[in-house]
């Protein structure tokens, strides 16, 4: 099913779920968002990067506004909803200030996948490295994958290559096979600072026997 909606590109990728605050501030983001207030609709955040907007995006509803100026500029809060293909980009749409297009939503939502064992272990194990404090909640149904995206490392083109994969299990296994990679890596950094540290210190090393 195709549909027709707003486009707020961002240098940035959102998740379904994800609560994202901004500071709208150009009068064509002002209309926008004006717009979907009033209409209570909704608007699309693709990616934006190297001056190149990428062909997947998350739909988002606006939460609340937290601040108006007198100049127009607002602070707002936003969820994202479902991800979406971009099937025909439009800039400026009709006869708007901002840019829209034509997407086509995807089946993203995967609420009965059950959560890898080896990938929670994973991540508790890249945050025990880290010496880092981070809540791993489970309990919610939304898709895991989507719930650590940022919190693991992640460059933000394999943020976005996560966004485009269309089930639970594969965008597991994919923060899997990255945990993987980064693990050792991390390891050895923590072992060199701990080396560092040590340097002109006098050591108790124990006697190998031979």
């Amino acid at each position: 099913m195709l549909s027709h909606i707003p486009l707020f590109p961002l240098g940035l990728v959102v998740y379904p779920h994800e609560n994202l605050n901004l500071h709208i501030f150009e009068p064509r983001y002002r209309q926008l968002i004006n717009e979907a207030i009033e209409g209570k609709t909704t608007f699309g955040v693709p990616l934006f990067i190297n001056n190149k907007l990428k062909g997947y995006g998350t739909e988002m509803e606006v939460m609340s506004i937290d601040k108006k100026y007198e100049d127009g500029r607002m602070d707002l809060r936003s969820r994202g909803i479902r991800i979406f293909r971009i099937v025909d980009f439009q800039n400026p749409f009709r006869d708007k200030l901002y840019a829209g297009g034509e997407v086509e939503w995807l089946p993203n939502e995967d609420y009965d996948e059950e959560i890898n064992p080896e990938l929670t272990r994973l991540v508790q194990k890249l945050y025990d490295i880290m010496k880092v404090n981070v809540s791993l909640d489970t309990t919610d149904g939304h898709p895991f994958s989507f719930k650590i995206a940022h919190k693991i490392g992640l460059g933000i083109h394999e943020e976005y290559e996560l966004l485009t994969i269309e089930t639970e299990r594969a965008r597991q296994q994919k923060v899997i096979d990255h945990l993987y990679r980064i693990i050792p890596t991390l390891i050895e950094i923590e072992r060199t600072k701990e080396i560092i540290k040590m340097n002109g210190h006098f050591k108790n090393l124990d006697p190998l026997n031979f």
